[in-house]
């Protein structure tokens, strides 16, 4: 009987060492194939190539796996894989695992988050895995049985449509064990360094400091601080219901 199909993509590039520990973790559930970024794209968040072509070659293949590297962004490694490399349908769309937080606001930026958004836009149940280490040689034995739970229940119960999963791990030997939150309210501050440029005018380099005001200990980034494994459901319908309907007393 043929196995499932599960897809796998991320920000970091093919050869992280987070997406290969996922992949030999989800070739338990099913064949494999992966499309992910030549090098780092992180921060690319829906970003897509449009005025250039993107290039797409395979790295490897076996018996239930197939590598591919793409030049272009997290979300056109899903794209141009749903529609040129894939043979047949996923039943499961996985970014990561990133190296990094992908809590709070930060989600909006993340590459890691572009991936599962795309994949709940083409209607395949999606999740998101990220640890909280931007180590290159990051430990995440840690994450392995939970990503294991994570997978059987979606794969078991599915997601409704138009949802998604962003699981983010704490950094720490042991977690105190598994939250489901919801997104924490945050704010980066001095994110741009300014240098003078030799020529005249300045150039300025990305940086930044982030800082969370919540300390509800159901929101994912006090539930990382607390050592929790914190699982926040997402949806792709960015309406504002209560203010759609509080809108309709306007006078437009």
């Amino acid at each position: 009987m043929e196995r499932p199909l599960i897809f796998v993509s991320n920000d970091d590039g093919y050869a992280a060492k987070g997406i290969n520990v996922l992949i030999e973790v989800l070739m338990e559930f099913g064949d494999v194939v992966a499309v992910a970024p030549h090098t780092g794209r992180s921060g690319k968040g829906c970003s897509i190539t449009s005025e250039v072509p993107v290039n797409v070659w395979n790295i490897s293949r076996k018996p239930g796996l197939e590598v591919y590297a793409c030049t272009g962004t997290p979300v056109d490694c899903v794209k141009v894989a749903f529609d040129a490399v894939l043979t047949r349908r996923p039943v499961l769309v996985v970014g990561g695992i990133n190296h990094g937080d992908n809590s709070a606001v930060n989600a909006h930026y993340s590459g890691t988050m572009g991936v599962v958004l795309e994949g709940c836009m083409k209607g395949v149940p999606s999740v998101a895995f990220s640890l909280c280490s931007h180590d290159a040689d990051a430990d995440f034995s840690n994450t392995i049985p939970v990503i294991r739970r994570v997978v059987s229940e979606v794969l078991q119960r599915g997601l409704p449509t138009g949802s998604c999963l962003n699981v983010n791990f704490p950094d720490v030997p042991s977690y105190a064990g598994i939250k489901v939150c919801r997104q924490a309210c945050g704010e980066w501050t001095n994110e741009w360094e300014g240098h003078n440029h030799p020529r005249g005018g300045k150039w300025y380099w990305l940086t930044g400091e982030f800082s969370c005001s919540e300390s509800d200990p159901d929101c994912d980034r006090i539930a990382l601080d607390n050592g929790y494994v914190a699982i926040t459901p997402t949806k792709i319908d960015f309406t504002d219901y209560a203010l759609l309907d509080a809108m309709k007393q306007w006078n437009l």
